[in-house]
């Protein structure tokens, strides 16, 4: 069966959403990388039964993400913030090379701080 690494992403945002075994297989053959034999053995089910769980694990992951786009979403933000950033360090250095105005300087500084904070 071949991995598809998104759905560790997918697991990580919709993961409660799942039933208990299924997020416990999931997280079992993505996060931790157990194989379908091993994840069997550990509870207790065939490895077909692993497999089914996994598949409509996966099925359900990508439902959520194309009905809410949670993930996408947030992808979307971390980029935008990044870019804020890099405007606001461009703005300082043209400030510093042009104008040097400290309101200007105080004003990016507010900008960088909140979009770090908020992309950590």
């Amino acid at each position: 069966m071949a991995k598809d690494l998104s759905i560790s992403y997918l697991l990580d945002f919709y993961g409660q959403m799942l039933t208990d075994k299924q997020r416990e297989v999931t997280e079992f053959y993505y996060n931790d990388d157990l194989s379908l034999a091993e994840i069997a053995d550990h509870c207790h089910i065939t490895r077909q039964g692993v497999r089914d769980s996994i598949k409509r694990a996966e099925a359900q992951l990508r439902e959520y993400e194309e009905k809410l786009g949670l993930a996408t979403r947030f992808v979307e933000i971390q980029a935008g913030l990044d870019e804020i950033i890099r405007n606001a360090q461009e703005i300082s250095i043209l400030n510093d090379r042009f104008s040097g105005s400290s309101e200007v300087e105080k004003r990016v500084g507010a900008i960088i701080d909140l979009a770090s904070r908020l992309n950590d």
